[in-house]
């Protein structure tokens, strides 16, 4: 019997793999057997088959890095992205729009049956209600046109984070119906807080009342190899017939809000309330 986890024979590239849960990803990647081609905008310390320096915020970074591999690839896994320490168009620019373009510029090059994982986050997980505002910035393919509605829409925007995953969380589930016929498949990981370097940048502008609020019920962060695996898992054969899912991996916490045991909303202002007080 063949062995549905097993990335043996496989190629694949990763964005994102200097540090965090990419790093991790990557790793559990050559345990499983992959090829794996790195990309990030700093070295990374994994042992990879290649590795090729690409600026996300940069769309000549992108193409000139995607055309100048050579050969198809299985599945590609997007773990690039920064956090709203970064002006608010810059965090749109790298987590969506530069991972939109750098997918698309990968689309011929990735294998019928291929499939694509990305990170995304809890911030994203109100996407479906916000759905006219997210298609209309879609909608704009040219990144001039794209940066010039960003900068005309700032309370749709805001600090560029939240807004940023309900785009990548719609566009995963589009991209899924758009690439059925090739039976590539598309999905997202939408991750609790987790113990990473960008935790780092988080703490900057959150409190840990903020961050540990996302906990429940497990009360702990995740770690990154907890967050790789189903990145894993996704592209995977043992996930050959799943797609278009923006996938919780968060201990029970969207679980938990969806049948009205936390309610997070509260959450955040009892959590803003303990900040506040003297320490």
């Amino acid at each position: 019997m063949s062995d549905v986890f097993s990335y043996s024979g496989k190629r694949v590239a990763i964005v994102g793999c200097f540090s965090g849960m990419g790093e991790a990803c990557a790793r559990r990647l050559i345990e499983l057997g992959a090829e794996v081609h790195g990309f990030d905008i700093k070295p990374s310390p994994v042992n990879l088959a290649s590795f090729t320096q690409v600026d996300l915020k940069d769309w000549t970074s992108i193409d000139a890095a995607v055309g100048g591999f050579s050969g198809g690839i299985d599945a590609l896994f997007n773990c690039a992205g920064v956090a709203q320490t970064f002006p608010a168009l810059d965090v749109v620019r790298v987590n969506f729009l530069g991972i939109r373009h750098w997918t698309e510029a990968w689309i011929d090059k990735l294998k019928d049956g291929g499939a694509i994982a990305s990170i995304s986050s809890l911030a994203g997980m109100g996407y479906a209600m916000r759905q006219p505002i997210l298609r209309e910035f879609m909608a704009i393919a040219d990144e001039a046109e794209a940066i010039s509605w960003l900068t005309a829409h700032p309370d749709d925007v805001s600090d560029g984070y939240t807004f940023s995953k309900d785009l990548l969380n719609t566009w995963t589930q589009l991209m899924a119906v758009k690439l059925a016929a090739r039976q590539i498949r598309v999905n997202a990981t939408l991750p609790s807080s987790t113990l990473t370097p960008m935790m780092d940048d988080f703490r900057k502008i959150a409190p840990d009342a903020i961050l540990n609020a996302y906990t429940v019920p497990i009360g702990r962060f995740a770690t990154a190899s907890e967050q790789a695996d189903p990145l894993v898992f996704l592209n995977s054969d043992a996930a050959r017939f799943v797609s278009g899912i923006c996938l919780p991996v968060d201990h029970g916490f969207m679980g938990g809000v969806a049948v009205g045991e936390f309610d997070p909303a509260k959450m955040i202002e009892d959590a803003f309330a303990v900040a506040a007080q003297p320490s």
